[in-house]
């Protein structure tokens, strides 16, 4: 069991081992003395899945967001009241690729899985948002303006070499911001490997934004913001299978985007268009209405983000292409419409902040719609 120092206080009264759809869970029932979860609530079961990640059940109108003072009597709401525009189109060929799942536990309907780890988020900042003098970003990917109602993309997934004891990130990632610097806000989600916080070195599946009453940035449920509605989800579990440089690749498909009649920025995942939860807009100013920023790529972050990065992507330069450095794929932008929509080319700018490092390449519209392929060593060393 992963941590099991962090657990050693918890009273586990019975277990019973479930199968499901082929993985092995442990369910640990806890009775009225049972550990307590991070955020405070009790949890209705606790289940350890079968990599090592131990899950707790609480219920939807349990979970840490409703500790925000706004959203103290906010109405859930279970589902998006539409879709964008062009979502039941099939995606571009995916032929070359297949998808990989994020980490589902079988939770109780009426309960959100939330994972029990020791994360210290405070340093898990956006790409290009409140990062302090002690922390170090450097990016390679799209950078889009424009008035943005949603993004989506697939996002190709590696497991980029980061030091243990560094306090380094690295991110493939989505993202929108609105607002004026400093104190800009925005909302992101992907695939992020950060040893120093969940203390192994994992491709693991995250969400942020910026909680403009703590003046902070959060992640996953680490601080109130997010609405969690998928039963089956667990944010920051991991991602598998990932891609084997030259050999088999794998992609999460993710969609942020506005619910035009709640106003709420919701979160779906996979060729299925899962709901897993949304961002509330009344919680924001400046991102409430729509956005004026998107990214798309990879980013790496920490106190020696720049001095001695990691690896991004793949680890290796974007000129070796297909199957040997990371992409993102199927870049796409919901407008004032409602609808899903290609980039304009012409004002989307791809770019990398140290060409020695991380690069970029390979960027166009094709069959695929938009893409980049971007990544590198940077100064990592085994």
């Amino acid at each position: 069991m992963r941590g099991s120092s962090v657990f050693s206080r918890a009273i586990l009264l019975t277990y019973l081992v479930l199968t499901i759809s082929g993985s092995e869970l442990k369910c640990i029932h806890g009775g009225e003395n049972s550990a307590q979860i991070h955020i405070g609530q009790q949890a209705n079961m606790t289940i350890q899945a079968e990599d090592g990640d131990i899950y707790d059940c609480v219920g939807v109108n349990l979970q840490p967001t409703f500790q925000h003072p706004i959203l103290k009597d906010h109405k859930t709401q279970m589902e998006p009241s539409s879709f964008p525009i062009g979502l039941e189109m099939q995606s571009p060929s995916v032929s070359a690729y297949s998808q990989a799942q994020l980490s589902t536990v079988d939770c109780p309907i009426g309960t959100i899985p939330i994972l029990r780890n020791n994360i210290d988020t405070t340093m898990v900042k956006h790409i290009g948002l409140r990062v302090s003098d002690d922390v170090q970003q450097l990016a390679a990917g799209i950078k889009y303006r424009d008035e943005i109602y949603g993004v989506r993309a697939s996002i190709n997934v590696y497991e980029p070499k980061v030091k243990k004891n560094s306090k380094d990130l690295s991110a493939s990632w989505i993202q929108l911001n609105n607002g004026p610097r400093p104190g800009r806000v925005g909302i992101g989600a992907g695939s992020m490997v950060d040893p120093s916080s969940s203390a192994d070195s994992y491709a693991r599946f995250h969400i942020s934004w910026d909680n403009e009453e703590l003046n902070k940035t959060c992640i996953d449920h680490n601080c109130p913001g997010f609405v969690q509605v998928s039963q089956n989800v667990g944010l920051g579990g991991r991602i598998h299978p990932v891609s084997i440089y030259n050999g088999p690749q794998y992609v999460i498909n993710v969609l942020i985007f506005k619910d035009p009649k709640t106003k709420n920025w919701w979160l779906v995942y996979g060729s299925n268009n899962m709901p897993i939860g949304y961002w509330p807009s009344s919680q924001f100013s400046y991102i409430k209405d729509k956005g004026d920023f998107a990214y798309f790529g990879g980013y790496v972050q920490g106190p020696t983000g720049s001095s001695d990065p990691p690896q991004m992507g793949s680890g290796h330069f974007a000129d070796e292409g297909f199957g040997k450095a990371a992409f993102i794929r199927n870049i796409q932008v919901t407008d004032e419409n409602n609808k899903l929509v290609t980039p304009n080319i012409r004002i989307a700018d791809p770019g990398s902040s140290n060409l020695n490092l991380y690069t970029y390449g390979g960027y166009g519209i094709n069959d695929d719609g938009m893409h980049i392929y971007y990544g590198g060593p940077g100064k990592y060393k085994e």
